[in-house]
């Protein structure tokens, strides 16, 4: 007769024991996330921390190198509106510096563009005629010329950086860290 008193106290007590052992393990835990954007963002202040000084023999193309490098992180970040603000300055260091009308017109259809996609693909160009103003005017430091074969479907597109940690410009926070060094402007 006493143990049927107990075992239903006892069964109590066990599914209370239960129950409040389930409570402290279901306690939310907090859990930081970042978007893919403050992921980006993060990045480039991180690849800006990181970032060699580079001189050059002619202020016009520190200019230059500035601006070009304002742009690339503006699409890095996949920003239509700083990219289009950074090709406006790229195109007046452009035109300080005589550089070719190829440049000009693709730092052009930059700001006239409003897709991020036709952005990316004008810099193609902005790149290499970039390339070609700065490869024989660095001083000290040194430019990373930079490659992902994936861009375009593929065929694959270059561009400048200041660092060597890969930002791609051409995917932005889809795949960030896709590409490899190609060579070094010193």
């Amino acid at each position: 007769m006493k143990y049927k008193f107990f075992i239903p106290v006892f069964f109590v007590m066990l599914a209370f024991t239960a129950c409040k052992n389930d409570t402290k393990n279901n306690t939310p835990e907090t859990v930081e996330v970042d978007s893919a954007d403050d992921i980006t963002q993060n990045a480039t202040k991180e690849r800006s921390a990181k970032k060699e000084k580079v001189s050059f023999n002619d202020s016009k193309m520190e200019m230059v190198y500035r601006h070009y490098i304002n742009l690339k992180d503006a699409l890095v970040s996949t920003n239509t509106e700083n990219a289009s603000v950074a090709a406006s300055e790229l195109i007046t260091a452009f035109n300080n510096a005589e550089a070719a009308d190829t440049a000009l017109k693709a730092a052009q259809n930059i700001v006239a563009a409003n897709d991020i996609e036709e952005q990316r693909a004008a810099f193609v160009v902005v790149t290499t005629e970039t390339e070609n103003l700065l490869k024989d005017n660095v001083v000290s430091g040194t430019i990373y010329k930079q490659y992902c074969p994936m861009a375009f479907n593929n065929t694959g597109a270059s561009w400048l950086s200041g660092s060597s940690d890969i930002m791609n410009p051409y995917f932005g926070d889809k795949m960030l860290r896709c590409g490899r060094i190609e060579a070094k402007i010193e």
